[in-house]
């Protein structure tokens, strides 16, 4: 376990148990060559953190190892008081909503794409979620509103309308944890604009990690962690970081922050 032993390693899972708790993680995809090296990463309930760096540091790792795609060479991660293995897969998806940079959207109506994040969806759970996720007026100015099929991928939906689907789908999930994973990185600043604000409504009161290079969707986080090289080099809140003009202030001159 690396720096604790179980008995530590346990207490303090309890201690985060509406958050997330990521304890010296190490993990390569081809055994040998290290995407993370000894991170340690803690998200309390209810919080916002941020993952930044540059690409290749292992920003989007970290979420794919929380979805449960790949386990840990070392260290622990625990989720809502428990380590990840005492969950199976479906038990730890359920208790997470992910938005991709770019989410998969089903040859099916815009309906079942929303409802996908929660089977038993009533029609009204699937209105209720598509207007908090600022999708509603955009559904119903299509002549077949909740029932207009989308092509394969989502192709006959702008970048924007795809982003929040995606969001309406996390919404119906209503997951105490919330990943996003670039999810507004591809998108203009008019689409980003209204994929933020159902962003910042989705974060309410959920446990939320972001992975982001736009460092505007970011500065609000209570606690950013800068990743360079499959470690943590630097972490704090935004000003302070900024502030002390290592690399996260190379990256906010940069970007005009």
């Amino acid at each position: 376990l690396g720096r604790t032993d179980d008995a530590e390693m346990n207490r303090g899972l309890c201690d985060k148990d509406g958050g997330i708790l990521i304890n010296n993680a190490v993990f390569s995809y081809d055994g040998s060559e290290k995407v993370l090296d000894g991170v340690d990463i803690v998200v309390d309930k209810g919080k916002m953190a941020a993952l930044v760096g540059e690409s290749g540091g292992g920003k989007s790792t970290i979420v794919k190892l929380l979805l449960g795609f790949y386990s840990l060479d070392r260290g622990n991660i625990g989720v809502l008081g428990k380590q990840m293995s005492e969950y199976t897969p479906e038990q730890l998806r359920e208790n997470i909503a992910y938005v991709p940079q770019d989410a998969y959207l089903f040859t099916t109506s815009i309906k079942e794409n929303i409802r996908y994040g929660r089977l038993g969806a009533s029609d009204e759970e699937v209105v209720e979620a598509a207007r908090r996720a600022y999708a509603h007026d955009f559904i119903m100015s299509f002549p077949n509103g909740y029932d207009t099929m989308v092509g394969e991928r989502g192709e006959s939906l702008s970048g924007g309308q795809r982003q929040r689907i995606a969001i309406a789908r996390a919404f119906i999930r209503n997951a105490p944890i919330l990943l996003l994973d670039e999810a507004t990185s591809a998108l203009d600043s008019e689409s980003e604009q209204l994929v933020q604000k159902g962003i910042e409504d989705l974060m309410g009161g959920r446990t939320t990690l972001v992975v982001a290079h736009r460092l505007s969707t970011i500065e609000k986080a209570d606690m950013i962690y800068v990743i360079e090289n499959g470690k943590i080099c630097e972490k704090g809140k935004h000003a302070e970081l900024v502030e002390r003009g290592g690399v996260y202030g190379r990256l906010a001159a940069l970007s005009g922050r």
